[in-house]
């Protein structure tokens, strides 16, 4: 009698020990699962990239709800020698801004790391208006990169000017992508504005 509950006692104690591993396994699991969602590291990048240049970070807002609405990356094109306030003077003629859009020949230097396209099917192209045209340093952007099987849309911000003739400009010397009409936007354009115009875009 006193073996058979030694016995049992025993495969109690086994039951619980292989229970309690298996909860301690299965709650490492679900961590390391949760931190993988949390931190976003499963997918290498969306199939969308939110390219950008911002010189007073109006534009930079717009293109981080776009990112939002659209799940996509976000690249900030930063300028080799950044612009001052002195820089951006454009009732200066002599200011550095003035001189680069009076030039169509005019390329600033990009600062910021290389990104690679590939795996993107589409860019969103974001930047303000300068003269009634995009800053020369998206010039620099898009000479720089192929757009090769990717639809490329162009988005500007500007307090009253419209886009006029950006997105051609940069489809000319782009050479490449599928390019869409683009669009202006105000700095405090809501998202159910810029969802709604991304929708009608599909």
């Amino acid at each position: 009698m006193r073996r058979i509950v030694t016995v049992i006692a025993m495969v109690m104690m086994l039951a619980v020990i292989t229970a309690c591993g298996k909860t301690a396994q299965q709650e490492t699991t679900g961590a390391q699962e949760t931190a993988r969602n949390t931190s976003g590291a499963a997918p290498a990048h969306s199939e969308v990239l939110v390219a950008y240049f911002s010189a007073t970070g109006t534009t930079k807002k717009v293109a981080e709800k776009i990112a939002s609405i659209t799940g996509g990356d976000l690249y900030e094109i930063v300028p080799a020698e950044p612009y001052t306030t002195e820089d951006l003077n454009n009732n200066d003629r002599s200011s550095r801004s003035t001189k680069e859009q009076n030039d169509k020949s005019a390329r600033p230097a990009i600062g910021s790391e290389d990104v690679s396209l590939t795996g993107y099917t589409t860019v969103y192209l974001g930047f303000p208006i300068w003269w009634g045209e995009e800053p020369r340093i998206l010039d620099t952007f898009v000479e720089k990169y192929s757009f090769e099987g990717i639809t490329v849309i162009p988005f500007c911000t500007s307090g009253s000017s419209g886009i006029g003739r950006s997105g051609p400009n940069m489809k000319a010397l782009a050479g490449t992508g599928n390019w869409l009409d683009g669009k202006r936007f105000v700095a405090n354009v809501s998202e159910a504005d810029l969802k709604s115009w991304i929708d009608g875009l599909k």
